[in-house]
């Protein structure tokens, strides 16, 4: 492959992804073959290989993309507002994940690996999601243990099982929608549900 500036390879390696987006999500990631990507960018295939090791290395790529770590989320609020309880910084985090999350591309790449990714080669989307999961989870626990000592939290709600309740709201919450986003804004009744949800969890003297 001729030298070719960084900003030129960057390009590149972002239209690949863009073209694995969208075979990915028409076809399903093992029915996608690396020659399709490259037709589909209008490359070849030894493009896709200068960029990615092979499929599962473009596909964590893909997740990559949309992907923004719990303590970014969190971090996000605080630098966005002046809250400081960690619940309603936690809520607000939920909030504006959904919100990302509705976007088109995050949308595409959430049902790729939720709906549209077979168990193939070296990819194992369970394993995925569940490392996704319990990231969340061991994050959203911290800050619930953080309102449970400042007696934010109900007295009975141990920060355990108030982190599993929100994990699971939020999962089942972004899987419904996805099976059928036309059904319901996934931003419009997230926030319903996670306000109802924190009303619930938070003391109220």
């Amino acid at each position: 492959m001729p030298r070719r500036t960084k900003a030129e390879a960057e390009a590149t390696r972002e239209a690949l992804l863009d073209a694995a987006e969208e075979v990915f999500y028409d076809n399903g990631v093992a029915r996608t073959s690396l020659e399709q990507i490259a037709r589909h960018a209008g490359m070849t295939r030894g493009a896709v290989y200068w960029h990615f090791k092979n499929k599962a290395d473009l596909f964590h790529a893909l997740l990559d993309r949309v992907r923004m770590p719990f303590e970014e989320m969190m971090d996000e609020v605080r630098d966005t507002t002046d809250v400081d309880s960690p619940l309603e910084t936690l809520r607000l985090a939920c909030l504006n994940g959904l919100t990302r999350i509705e976007q088109p591309k995050s949308r595409r790449i959430h049902a790729i690996l939720l709906h549209r990714c077979e168990f193939f080669s070296d990819i194992n989307p369970l394993e995925m999601q569940n490392r996704l999961v319990e990231e969340c989870q061991a994050g959203m626990r911290e800050q619930f243990r953080y309102a449970h000592e400042l007696g934010l939290l109900k007295p009975h709600l141990s920060p355990d099982t108030a982190s599993r309740l929100l994990q699971t709201t939020l999962g089942g919450l972004i899987h419904d929608w996805l099976r059928n986003p036309e059904r319901f804004s996934l931003q419009e009744e997230g926030r319903e549900v996670v306000n109802t949800l924190f009303r619930l969890m938070r003391y109220e003297p």
